[in-house]
C-alpha cells in the first residue's frame, strides 16, 4: 500500500493539531488553577498559603497524599466541593468548568505528585 503525499501531510495536519490542542489545554488547566486554587492550594500544591494552612489544605506534593485519594475523588471534589463538619472546606466548580476542564485541573493535581 503507497501513501500519497497528501495523506502523510494529512497525517501530519493531524499529529500537529493534537499537540496544539493539548498543549492549549495545558495553558487552560494551569490559568485555571492559578486563578481558582492556587489561592488555597498555592501555585506549587503545597497548600502553604495563608487560606490553605487557615483550612489545613494537605500538601499535593505529598505521595501519601496523592496515594489517599482517586481521580475520580479529586474530580467530585472539584465539581461538588468539600464540607467537613458542615463547613465549606472547598467551593463547587462544577458550574465554572467544564468536564474536560475538570479531568485537566485533575491532571494538574497529580503533576504535583513526586516521581518515585
Amino acid at each position: 500500500m503507497k501513501i500519497t503525499t497528501s495523506a502523510k501531510i494529512l497525517a501530519i495536519a493531524a499529529l500537529i493539531g493534537a499537540a496544539a490542542a493539548w498543549s492549549a489545554r495545558a495553558a487552560d488547566a494551569t490559568a485555571n488553577w492559578n486563578s481558582s486554587c492556587a489561592a488555597c492550594h498555592g501555585k506549587d500544591g503545597k497548600g502553604q498559603t495563608m487560606m490553605g494552612r487557615k483550612l489545613g489544605i494537605k500538601d499535593l506534593t505529598d505521595a501519601k497524599v496523592q496515594a489517599a485519594f482517586t481521580d475520580a475523588d479529586a474530580t467530585k471534589a472539584i465539581k461538588e466541593g468539600v464540607t467537613a463538619d458542615g463547613t465549606v472546606k472547598m467551593k463547587a466548580f462544577g458550574d465554572k468548568f467544564s468536564d474536560d476542564e475538570i479531568k485537566a485541573l485533575v491532571a494538574q493535581v497529580r503533576s504535583f505528585k513526586p516521581a518515585p
